[in-house]
Formats: structure tokens, C-alpha cells, sequence
């Protein structure tokens, strides 16, 4: 693609709170759960077994029928009684890893939150990739690889820290256009790249590129990224586009932010109360 062609199509659009309440799903009331979908998270670890947790949350409350958490035996005692709507696989990256998962049983996949990027998990990553399901990958699933076998949406969610680790770009030359280096990254992978931060980049492998018009610098602290991965992966489950899942996933994402430093100081929000203030936000849309 030629460069003047690709910073035309990658020029950002903003995806305002109008474009979120057209786009979000409607719940039926003769859905069940499978109506919704099954999603595996893999997440967490013994060293940080809150990631489990924040993003499980996070995808309950999203809309997803069931929600499989595949983490160490270590976290899923402290897990179960946080999170008893969830079923679990223990050991569940060195399942996925071996082979001994099925993992096309899944409507999405999300991977990342609270693990380390090292063999184990570049393994599991791999066997993720082969299925024909959206995936979302995030913290230490992100690490430079290929995506060309891949026709399903793979949706990558990194910091400007970790969008430098696997692109080999400067920090400070991702910040000075962000909307540009997302674009040319997720067109060269065909994939999805959620460049998280100040007015979040969301762009998809076409070069079609919008930026998040939610959020404050109260989701600067440590925890908002997994639980935001735990929201895409819940919409991903009940959406029909699955671009509007992350597009929406981001916005309410953010408004929940934005709720919070209506009444509150923008210093005080944890990563869990995202979740505390999901039902009421994304009530305001409806």
C-alpha cells in the first residue's frame, strides 16, 4: 500500500457516545446463555493472580453467557469465592500450550492479564491462534510475532511501553502520532491495535482508524488495562460486529472513568470499581 493512500485511510474518526448506544446490543429476553457465548480468559499467575480477577469481572459484566478462567491452581482458590459465576481450568495456559483444551469450543478467546510473555505462554498463544474465533491479546501475551495465518480478528491491546517492545519503535516517536503508528502497524500485522491511553486509538487491519472520546487520567493506575480486556472479551461475546464490541468495550471502558470523576477525585479510582459503575453507565445508553 502506498504511504499517501495509507495516511488517507488511517485519518482518525471519533467514536462518540451516539455511535456507542446504536451499536450496543440489545439483551432478548429469549436469549439464554449460550444465546451470549462461551469466552476463555487466560490470566492470571501465583505472583499476580489479581489480573484473574479484574478481567473475569470485567467480562461478567459484559455480557458474555459463560466465561471459562484458565489460571494456576494457586489463584483459583483465592478466585472462586470473588468470582463464583465463572467455571475454571487450572494450569489453563500449559493446557492450551499441549493441546489437551479445546479451544474451538470458544465463541472468543482473551489472553495476557497477570501472565509473563516466556515459552510457556508463547506456546499457548500459538495453539490460540490456530483457532477460527476473535482474540484479544494483552500485557504478557503481547510479543513480537506473525499473525499471517490468522482469518478470524486478532485484537492486540498495548500500552505506548509494551506497542514499543513489539515494534522496535521509540515511546516518544509512537506519542507523536498515534493514530498513524497504530494504523501502520495494524494494516502491516492484519490485526486489530488498541493503543491505550490519553484518547485510545482503536485501529483495525482495513487502515479504518477512530479514536475513544471517553476517559480521564483516572484509569492511570495499574489494573484498568486488564479489566478492560476482560470487558472486550465479554462483548466480543455479545455482539454481532465484532468491531463494535471493541469499539464499545473502549468507550464504556472510559465513561466509566468519566462517571467516577463527576462526584470523585480521578486519584482515588480502582481498577475494580470500573466494573462497580459498568451497570449503571452502560444503563444510560439504553
Amino acid at each position: 500500500m502506498e504511504v499517501e493512500e495509507m495516511n488517507e485511510r488511517s485519518e482518525p474518526r471519533v467514536w462518540t457516545k451516539e455511535k456507542a448506544r446504536i451499536t450496543l446490543p440489545v439483551r432478548k429476553n429469549s436469549g439464554h446463555k449460550g444465546t451470549y457465548g462461551t469466552g476463555l480468559l487466560l490470566a492470571g499467575s501465583a505472583d499476580m493472580p489479581g489480573a484473574a480477577l479484574l478481567s473475569g469481572v470485567g467480562a461478567l459484566r459484559s455480557g458474555i453467557g459463560k466465561l471459562v478462567i484458565g489460571t494456576d491452581k494457586e489463584v483459583i482458590a483465592h478466585a472462586v469465592s470473588a468470582i463464583p459465576e465463572a467455571t475454571y481450568l487450572s494450569d489453563g495456559l500449559q493446557k492450551a500450550g499441549d493441546g489437551s483444551v479445546e479451544l474451538h469450543d470458544y465463541k472468543a478467546i482473551a489472553a495476557g492479564p497477570g501472565i509473563e510473555p516466556n515459552d510457556r505462554t508463547e506456546k499457548a498463544i500459538q495453539m490460540i491462534l490456530k483457532t477460527t474465533c476473535p482474540v484479544i491479546l494483552d500485557a504478557g501475551a503481547l510479543s513480537e510475532r506473525s499473525y499471517e495465518m490468522r482469518d478470524a480478528p486478532t485484537i492486540l491491546t498495548p500500552h505506548p511501553g509494551e506497542f514499543s517492545r513489539i515494534t522496535g519503535l521509540e515511546v516518544k516517536e509512537i506519542q507523536e502520532n498515534r493514530a498513524l503508528a497504530a494504523s501502520e502497524w495494524a494494516m502491516k500485522w492484519e490485526v486489530t491495535i488498541v493503543l491505550k491511553g490519553n484518547e485510545t486509538v482503536i485501529a483495525f487491519p482495513d487502515g479504518e482508524t477512530w479514536i475513544n472520546a471517553t476517559g480521564d487520567g483516572a484509569l492511570a493506575k495499574g489494573g484498568t488495562g486488564d479489566t478492560l480486556t476482560g470487558i472486550m472479551l465479554g462483548m466480543m461475546c455479545c455482539h454481532e460486529d465484532w468491531r463494535h464490541a471493541v469499539l464499545n468495550a473502549v468507550h464504556l471502558h472510559g465513561a466509566c472513568a468519566k462517571k467516577w470523576t463527576l462526584t470523585r477525585s480521578a486519584h482515588t479510582l480502582l481498577a475494580h470499581e470500573i466494573c462497580d459503575l459498568l451497570p449503571e453507565v452502560w444503563k444510560s445508553y439504553e
